[in-house]
């Protein structure tokens, strides 16, 4: 498969050295290692697939573009658009076109996501009362220097929506009752920390943060016969999933954990997995879709002032 490679930012060089020997060319209005400037310079005959790298206002109109012209599409999330009819479009031009639109949430990839996924859907914890999780960074600074990431929701499009496709991809299915419990503007024009949730069927407590100086991430998983534990990510290492078995009436329970200490291998695996989908012909959009109207209606909280400060 030949693939172009379209923004050469952090997660452009990423994605082009996952692609490694597929990637024919790069396109970058202002980086000089790109090959093209523009898109459209791009000889259509002369690829197959796009990984779109790019600002988020520019890719709905770039997807359109790619889709309607037969390529094959991996665009990094989040697929947000205030209007929501822009994805059922582009469902339908990937459809009638046969190809595939993707949208790239690695984390899916992290092995103890997956262990996390399997552990639940296997039945081993029986019914799940709660999920927790905190996804932090420390890169307030740096969103606030850029030219167009301190802006509009903050922390909640770009590390919420990880969280909401975890929930979805640990699940199984989308939650409802989403509502905004506490967001802040602490350093940036922006939210940089937000605290959202749902009181749903499983209860869920999530936290994103541009203000945690050590990456982090954990998520508990509370349930009926026992609990599960990630504590941190392969890139952020060492990474530990954890497994408790309850004791009744009440007890220290049995645990068993494994700890990985290794690269992350998340974006070679995605760009694999991306490939077996262009082959099978399948899209992800419909979880953008959930994903999108939750977060427009977070962020019609945050608008309206219910629950945020300091901003």
């Amino acid at each position: 498969m030949r693939v172009v490679v379209v923004g050469l930012g952090v997660q452009g060089r990423k994605r082009n050295a996952a692609a490694g020997k597929d990637v024919v060319a790069a396109v970058d209005p202002v980086n000089a290692e790109a090959r093209y400037k523009r898109l459209e310079d791009v000889p259509l005959n002369a690829y197959d697939a796009a990984l779109l790298c790019t600002p988020d206002e520019a890719k709905i109109g770039l997807l359109r573009y790619l889709l309607s012209n037969g390529k094959h599409l991996l665009v990094e999330k989040p697929l947000f658009t205030d209007h929501p009819e822009d994805l059922i479009e582009l469902k339908a031009i990937a459809r009638d076109n046969r190809v595939v639109c993707y949208t790239a949430y690695n984390h899916r990839f992290e092995p103890h996501f997956v262990r996390m996924r399997d552990t639940i859907q296997s039945g081993h914890l029986g019914r799940v009362y709660a999920i927790r999780m905190f996804y932090g960074n420390g890169t307030a600074r740096l969103v606030r220097d850029s030219a167009w990431r301190d802006q509009g929701a903050g922390v909640l499009l770009d590390l919420g929506s990880h969280l909401l496709d975890t929930a979805l991809f640990w699940l199984g299915k989308p939650v409802a009752g989403f509502n905004i419990q506490s967001a802040s503007c602490f350093e940036n024009r922006a939210f940089d920390h937000v605290v959202f949730g749902a009181n749903a069927d499983t209860v869920l407590q999530f936290e994103v943060t541009l203000l945690s100086w050590r990456n982090h991430f954990y998520a508990d998983v509370l349930a009926e016969n026992g609990s599960a534990h990630i504590n941190s990510l392969c890139k952020w290492g060492p990474s530990t999933f954890s497994v408790r078995d309850r004791k009744l009436p009440s007890g220290r329970p049995d645990e068993e954990s494994i700890t990985l200490v290794q690269p992350d291998p998340t974006w070679a695996i995605e760009y694999q997995h991306f490939r077996k989908l262009c082959e099978a012909g399948e899209s992800n959009i419909d979880n953008d879709i959930w994903i999108n109207n939750t977060l427009r209606s977070l962020g019609e909280e945050l608008k309206q002032g219910r629950g945020a400060r300091r901003c």
